[in-house]
């Protein structure tokens, strides 16, 4: 397997300092994605695990639907702290 040298005019990105006092609607759709994405995997996780006979497998998928549940919730506290500091 042939390893990669990173390219140096390509600049590697750095977490913001502080969030900025705007939310650009490109953001506020990335945003609206992650909630649906993570809303979306935790409902199929749990469906399949309703349909599995596995337990361990069945475990598997409700472990990764809590999951999805905790980043989506996660989000939306992020969000309500942002709209309270704004306040």
């Amino acid at each position: 397997m042939q390893q990669q040298t990173p390219n140096p005019n390509i600049k590697q990105s750095q977490p913001m300092e502080q969030a900025p006092d705007i939310v650009s609607t490109k953001d506020q759709l990335y945003i609206s994605d992650m909630l649906s994405w993570n809303l979306n995997a935790c409902k199929k996780a749990h469906f399949f695990a309703g349909q599995c006979q596995t337990p361990e497998l069945q475990q598997a998928l409700e472990d990764a639907g809590q999951m999805h549940q905790r980043h989506y919730n996660k989000i939306l506290e992020h969000l309500n702290t942002s709209s309270q500091k704004m306040n």
